[in-house]
């Protein structure tokens, strides 16, 4: 019985180790000044969760954490827009997927009335979602740090 005992024990105790395993956990600022260094981004940055409502219309309250800046308009990287956000739960991950999809269109629409050239590069870029992780990255190197982005939540 005692046998039976510890084996049942040892096998919980396996199983809460797997099971703390499964969530990673990222600082999106950190990562953020790591793409700026990798990428050379020369950027504005959004500070508090009022920028995230005043510019993309994402509630404060389904924001666990974010990351944002815009390029600013005199340099290389004027026309970078990078937006990392960790949602709260699915279902805010669900609105803040549509509300950065909306800038997104917004900004393709935009290029495509004014600028060509810069449209290439707006159709090359998307709004991703991956668990409650969601961003909108836009610029000449959105694929690579979306990869960045991408190797650090997994």
């Amino acid at each position: 019985m005692k046998k039976v005992i510890s084996l049942a024990v040892a096998l919980v105790l396996c199983l809460s180790i797997f099971v703390g395993c499964g969530a990673k956990e990222v600082n999106l600022a950190d990562l953020m000044d790591k793409m700026n260094s990798e990428y050379s981004v020369d950027a504005t940055k959004y500070e508090t969760k009022d920028d995230m409502y005043k510019y993309y219309n994402i509630n404060a309250d389904d924001i666990k954490q974010f990351a944002a800046e815009v390029g600013k308009s005199d340099t290389d990287s004027k026309n970078t827009e990078v937006v990392l956000v960790e949602a709260t739960d699915s279902d805010a991950a669900s609105r803040v997927e549509t509300a950065l999809t909306n800038r997104y269109n917004s900004i393709f629409q935009q290029n495509a009335s004014y600028s060509a050239e810069e449209l290439d590069m707006v159709k090359n870029c998307k709004v991703t979602k991956d668990g409650n992780f969601v961003t909108m990255i836009i610029g000449e190197k959105a694929s690579d740090m979306l990869t960045m982005f991408n190797d650090s939540i997994k």
